[in-house]
């Protein structure tokens, strides 16, 4: 990111997605986040300039374009996604939902993948590369305060289940912390 540009954070109130938000906009990037109605003043607590209700506004109907959008909800067509593109814009595809019978959740990355050399927009898949240069910006970013995380709830060991199943319904604000 770089300072000025647009960011689309889509599912920015769950766990990584708060990083996401708050890195982006401690490298200068406006912040939109897409999450629940519930959430919205989460994502703004941790610097998102919008928020965006998805159960009430549909952002690829928008007029705003994005320079980058960080998808980790994984539930958007490749042809939405476009339109609220910059020209140059890129998309950071983290997993995916549904899919076909032989591709899974990974359908809509092989189509933005198989597009890739035909279009300007780029699309990167997000995979899990720890290098050390990283995690001294972050740990730089968490000295300085302008990133926090962002814990909804700690459970002890024993209450395991309970804590997935919060998980998984989508109550989660942030992480969800397990004590040992």
């Amino acid at each position: 990111m770089q300072p000025g540009q647009h960011a689309l954070i889509i599912g920015a109130a769950e766990g990584v997605e708060t990083f996401a938000v708050q890195i982006a906009k401690a490298f200068g990037a406006q912040v939109t986040g897409v999450c629940s109605t519930t959430k919205t003043d989460l994502i703004r607590s941790i610097g998102a300039d919008h928020a965006i209700d998805y159960a009430r506004e549909d952002f690829t109907a928008g007029r705003e374009r994005y320079d980058l959008i960080l998808d980790l909800a994984g539930n958007r067509r490749v042809p939405q996604l476009r339109r609220v593109l910059t020209p140059l814009g890129r998309v950071v595809l983290v997993g995916g939902e549904g899919g076909g019978q032989w591709t899974g959740g990974v359908g809509e990355s092989l189509m933005w993948l198989a597009l890739s050399p035909f279009v300007r927009q780029k699309v990167r898949l997000l995979m899990a590369a720890i290098r050390k240069e990283d995690l001294q910006t972050l740990k730089a970013l968490i000295e300085t305060g302008k990133v926090t995380p962002v814990i909804d709830r700690t459970y002890p060991l024993s209450d395991v289940p309970e804590a997935i199943r919060s998980w998984e319904r989508g109550h989660a604000r942030g992480k969800v912390v397990i004590t040992v």
